[in-house]
């Protein structure tokens, strides 16, 4: 157990922002070969290692957390890159989100690492997860064996998240005619604004997933005008969709748009919904040891994976990007313990 905690203790005092984690992809790397894993692969920062039994004819589990984190807040009453243990804590940034479930998965792993499984086990402990970025696991995945299903470690309390939403950011721009303010000429771009922000809002649309329910639609920002006596002819809005598995990024992206007179422009389509089928097997695992399961309000590297993936791991996602952040030491011994019963009760 030492081992895993000091290891944690190594990736917090190694500065790892997203696209910057060159030092915690070469400690992940040096562990794992340390601990005798036959063929520990670097992609960029990313790290990944098969078990010792990898058969190509067996389904593969894939077990991933992310190792690179946001930059601490300017609240910080600690030094973020000084782990301290404390009151049975280790206090330090990325201690919850996530290197409690890289070091616990790495744990996981290793410990079965010579087991005979009716599945295969890849390890693949991934960049850039806090940005969705192109080097992250987006980059991974294509050069890992296939993969039928995956556990992604997150701050979940160790219950299974068994769906996410996915999101697609929109910017909206509605046209009017400048004019002066105080005769009737001119067409008002923030009131064609204002009229589309209401039809989102009240937007109705014909599908509903099961799991994940609606789709969820918030208006988050809006700019318009350079002076009061002007009519403003622009006005800009920002549209936050929290999409669901009932349509693609895609199809949401289209039926918003023809619902509306302004221009929407989505930022990017990559961030999916994730929901897993009640009938698998992870989710009936979950059932069979009566693990808590629910729909996580957080996006992570899940909208990246196009097989059937649960997100489980220790922490509470609400330290996550906070100042002073910190796991329990007993949070991740429980965490490995629960990893490995698990996936040996995984029936396929």
């Amino acid at each position: 157990m030492e081992e895993y905690l000091s290891l944690l203790e190594r990736l917090i005092a190694t500065p790892s922002f997203s696209r910057e984690e060159e030092g915690t992809a070469s400690i992940l790397e040096d562990f794992l070969s340390s601990r005798q894993i036959a063929d520990v692969h670097r992609d960029a920062n990313n790290v990944w290692a098969a078990y010792a039994h990898f058969d190509a004819s067996k389904p593969t589990l894939l077990l991933n957390s992310h190792h690179d984190t946001v930059r601490p807040s300017a609240s910080y009453t600690r030094d973020p890159f000084l782990p301290t243990r404390e009151d049975g804590r280790i206090y330090g940034l990325g201690s919850n989100d996530a290197g409690a479930s890289v070091v616990s998965l790495t744990a996981a792993f290793c410990s079965l690492y010579h087991e005979a499984l009716p599945f295969n086990l890849i390890l693949a402990l991934s960049a850039e997860e806090e940005i969705t970025g192109e080097n992250g696991i987006r980059r991974l995945l294509p050069t890992l064996p296939v993969i039928d299903m995956g556990i992604v470690g997150e701050p979940t309390g160790m219950d299974i998240a068994i769906g996410e939403r996915g999101l697609v950011v929109l910017d909206g721009l509605a046209k009017g005619v400048s004019g002066h303010a105080a005769h009737d000429e001119g067409t008002n771009a923030l009131y064609i604004a204002l009229d589309d922000i209401n039809k989102l809002r009240n937007y109705q649309f014909e599908k509903e997933s099961p799991l994940l329910g609606p789709v969820k639609i918030s208006t988050t920002q809006i700019h318009a005008g350079t002076q009061h006596n002007i009519i403003p002819d622009e006005c800009r809005f920002v549209v936050d969709v929290r999409t669901t598995d009932a349509y693609s990024n895609e199809e949401t992206a289209e039926l918003l748009q023809a619902a509306v007179c302004s221009q929407l422009t989505p930022r990017s389509f990559r961030i999916h919904a994730s929901a897993i089928e009640p009938d698998h097997a992870l989710v009936k695992t979950a059932e069979r040891l009566g693990f808590h399961r629910y729909v996580s309000p957080t996006t992570s590297d899940m909208s990246q994976m196009d097989f059937p993936t649960i997100k489980m791991g220790p922490g509470d996602s609400t330290r996550s990007h906070r100042a002073d952040e910190w796991i329990a030491i007993d949070e991740i011994t429980h965490a490995i313990d629960t990893y490995i019963a698990f996936i040996k009760s995984i029936q396929l």
